[in-house]
């Protein structure tokens, strides 16, 4: 008898059936059945690893075609996401919030402005002028000290790049880590959906036989894999669907275990099957064959002729490149820190030109390496999309999060990429760059125009006939003002 339980109740030794496309709701051991799970939410693992009775499986794993019974091993609380949300939460802790300095340098004007203006009432009065003349200067003195412009160099500035950036694809949660992006030395990359598309999809078919173009290649293979629950069936499938080619029915299919599958279709016997049936079976490979360490190769067998060949890989966005070469101009390193094996790591790592890579790591790990280049020095930004992201993206000096990624991901990241384009970076970087420029500007227009205006108002060129009057202090306490907003509104997106 199943009957639905909430999550939060279930115990160890619970027994819980996972439908095909459902997530696992607990950490545990298959009792009964096998399929493949898609991890690369918690894992990093681009490809859908296969499970069979008495693997371990986690919880928030999504469940491919088959059907399992698990064995729970402990409480949800225990679970291996509820540890990596605990460790989202004590990183977000240990970090603490910035002071703008506009705030501190306007608290310090009014101050300054009071005590000044106090102090030139006594000077004047007390050397014998009127209390009206004494009066005037002190007014005039604090109404060219009012921190008006002060006030607004920064967020002025701060709406006008919040605006941008969300115009640009750049959603900005935290002020400060926007703010700290000029500061980027290190650059850490999560690969699955964020360098890579983040699905296991065909990225090259070849035919080998004049007479079969590469739609009668897929539509032939898509035959047999219809039948099929392993991922690069799925791939395979949705290709076929994206093409809109009809399947047509099989015949007689049969699964060669691990190798492959045959049928007949349309009255020819197919066959799809792995590299290694090619060798067993003393068939060449052909020439020009290639495949790189990011690819899974099929090949497809029409009545024992080799017909063509099928690539399906995680595919690696158009952008990464371009992203990953205008870092390396502004003198940014880039690490790619993933949960995929080594060999594909290297893979994307070397294709993308970056300055190094660490693979096979958990979430925990993962906040772990970025702990370790922090404590060298480096000024560490990460960037990923999934939960097993989310400790080293809260523990980072800077957390990008792609869009498209999970809700954890984007709730533990001070900034948003809306449009998962990994350029969207570089843009990020540049324009904080440019934002300090023009706060810092703003900055030395406003408390600089004060040295020069807080001494005339007081009256020190007083015996050389020079003399500023409250309604002149206001029209430049007003000037300020606008040349700070002009300033502000010439702020751009470099793209």
């Amino acid at each position: 008898m199943v009957h639905d339980v909430k999550t939060d109740t279930l115990k160890e030794k619970d027994i819980i059936l996972v439908k095909p496309g459902e997530k696992v709701a607990a950490d545990g051991i298959i009792l009964e059945g096998e399929s493949y799970l898609n991890e690369s939410m918690l894992t990093g693992e681009s490809k859908p690893v296969q499970k069979v009775k008495g693997d371990k499986v986690i919880a928030g794993a999504i469940n491919g075609n088959g059907s399992i019974k698990v064995t729970v091993s402990h409480a949800s609380k225990d679970s291996y996401l509820s540890q990596v949300i605990k460790l989202v939460d004590d990183a977000q802790k240990s970090k603490s919030k910035t002071q703008l300095l506009a705030d501190t340098a306007a608290k310090w004007l009014t101050i300054i402005a009071i005590v000044a203006g106090i102090g030139t009432f006594l000077y004047w009065y007390l050397t014998g002028q009127s209390l009206a003349f004494a009066m005037e200067r002190m007014v005039t003195v604090i109404v060219i000290c009012c921190p008006h412009a002060l006030g607004l160099a920064v967020p002025l500035v701060v709406a006008k790049s919040t605006a941008l950036s969300a115009k640009n694809g750049l959603l900005i949660k935290n002020r400060t880590a926007f703010e700290n992006a000029r500061k980027i030395t290190t650059i850490v990359f999560d690969k699955t959906g964020t360098l890579t598309v983040g699905k296991f999809e065909v990225s090259k078919i070849v035919s080998l036989q004049k007479e079969l173009n590469e739609n009668e290649i897929i539509r032939l293979a898509s035959a047999l894999e219809q039948k099929s629950e392993h991922p690069i069936a799925t791939g395979i499938l949705q290709k076929v669907k994206d093409l809109s080619i009809s399947i047509p029915a099989t015949e007689n299919f049969n699964a060669i275990t691990g190798k492959g599958v045959e049928a007949a279709v349309e009255g020819k016997k197919i066959l799809v099957v792995s590299p290694g049936y090619l060798k067993e079976n003393n068939l060449a490979i052909p020439e020009g064959f290639t495949a790189n360490d990011t690819e899974t190769v099929v090949f497809v067998i029409v009545n024992n002729q080799l017909a063509g060949y099928i690539a399906l890989s995680d595919e690696i966005r158009p952008e990464s490149a371009e992203a990953i070469k205008t870092l390396k101009e502004n003198h940014i390193k880039s690490i790619l820190l993933t949960g995929d094996n080594n060999k594909v790591a290297k893979s994307v790592s070397d294709t993308l030109g970056m300055d190094s890579f660490i693979a096979e790591v958990l979430p925990h790990q993962k906040l772990e390496k970025i702990k370790e280049l922090q404590s060298k020095g480096e000024f560490v930004a990460m960037t990923g999309d999934g939960v097993n992201d989310a400790p080293a993206l809260a523990i980072a000096d800077v957390g990008i999060a792609v869009g498209s990624g999970s809700d954890i991901a984007a709730e533990t990241a001070g900034i948003v990429l809306v449009n998962s384009n990994p350029k969207d970076i570089v843009s990020l970087i540049l324009f904080g760059k440019a934002t300090y420029r023009k706060m810092i500007q703003n900055l030395i227009w406003a408390t600089g125009y004060n040295v020069i205006a807080l001494p005339l108002a007081a009256g020190v060129l007083y015996k050389q006939g020079i003399l500023l009057s409250p309604a002149a202090g206001a029209v430049l306490m007003t000037v300020s003002t606008v040349v700070v907003a002009i300033n502000a509104s010439f702020l751009k997106v470099k793209k």
